[in-house]
């Protein structure tokens, strides 16, 4: 099977060029799409326990003078 390429799809331009959209994107993006990114990366980065799992708590003891 061979998958052709549609060149008239396929765009060519300076890497600073794709940063600055992406930055102007995010910059208007709203909170919410915003939020829903955060916790995609988390879940691609760590797993599913990262959204559905709890904080674990923990205790530290230290001695007063």
């Amino acid at each position: 099977m061979t998958i052709k390429i549609d060149r008239k799809k396929v765009s060519f331009g300076k890497e600073e060029d794709s940063h600055a959209e992406d930055r102007l994107y995010w910059a208007k993006a709203s909170l919410e799409e915003k939020l829903e990114m955060i916790n995609y990366l988390r879940e691609c980065f760590y797993g599913d326990e990262a959204t559905t799992g709890r904080l674990q708590r923990f205790f530290e003891f230290s001695k007063q003078k």
